[in-house]
């Protein structure tokens, strides 16, 4: 089973699949690099705001380490509301010590933070989100239409792996069953590594992927087989794995 998560992560996600009786493969098609000192967005951290969204676990590793002392545990209204896009994000910020304020009960995109009560009524409100260069506009553009003041803190930024994907291939291709992406850049970055001669058996691997966006994009990549994860965690990526085997009358 393929794991393509970016290194560092992939651990816990490797570990339940063994103890499942799958054999994972760890292989990142993500590399996640921090934004230079002199990015021109970073400076916002050290601005007042009444909310602070981080949009990844990236974003928490890379984005709280700038947050001038104290600003997240600042008390009464000079604190800022901490918001987290989704239960991952918000474990990353319990294990930095943050409390997060804001979790969408279900889903972990910005439809799912956007439908939080305490972001419907922002007029007025200034609004930091801290995520990688580049991604979604949406919440930002919800945000700044619900009358928030909104900027971006970019701390990280995504990257192609200088990596030989050939020397993996011929091994791949005899005993690789499946294939998890738990991002659309992950397994277009996938995709794009495997080079052209290779697409035609990529496609036809049994892929798991984290959310009904990610299903949609993996279609639209030309895979035949793919599961959407139960819910947004390494256990539920495992509970995907172990159904899709049992759908396709494979061990996993």
């Amino acid at each position: 089973m393929l794991v393509t998560r970016p290194n560092g992560q992939s651990a816990h996600l490797c570990e339940l699949i063994a103890a499942a009786g799958g054999s994972p493969v760890a292989f990142p098609t993500l590399e996640i690099q921090a934004t230079a000192d002199d990015d021109p967005t970073r400076p916002r951290l050290a601005e007042a705001w009444d909310f602070l969204l981080f949009v990844s676990r990236n974003a928490v590793d890379y984005g709280l380490p700038l947050l001038p002392p104290g600003a997240s545990t600042a008390a009464g209204d000079a604190r800022p509301r901490i918001g987290a896009v989704g239960r991952a994000t918000a474990a990353a910020l319990r294990e930095h010590g943050m409390a997060p304020d804001l979790i969408p009960e279900s889903g972990f995109d910005s439809e799912a933070l956007l439908s939080l009560p305490a972001l419907t009524d922002v007029e007025g409100r200034r609004v930091l989100i801290v995520r990688g260069v580049g991604g979604r506009p949406l919440l930002a553009e919800r945000l700044r239409e619900r009358g928030a003041e909104v900027a971006y803190a970019e701390v990280y930024r995504r990257a192609l792996p200088a990596v030989d994907i050939d020397a993996h291939l011929g091994e791949w291709q005899q005993h690789l069953g499946f294939v998890t992406a738990t991002s659309d850049e992950v397994l277009q970055n996938l995709c794009r590594m495997v080079g052209k001669s290779h697409q035609a058996w990529l496609r036809t691997m049994p892929l798991v992927v984290m959310s009904e966006r990610g299903g949609a994009t993996a279609m639209q990549l030309g895979f035949r087989t793919v599961a959407v994860a139960p819910e947004t965690s390494d256990e539920g990526i495992v509970e995907a794995l172990c159904r899709l085997a049992l759908s396709l009358g494979r061990a996993h």
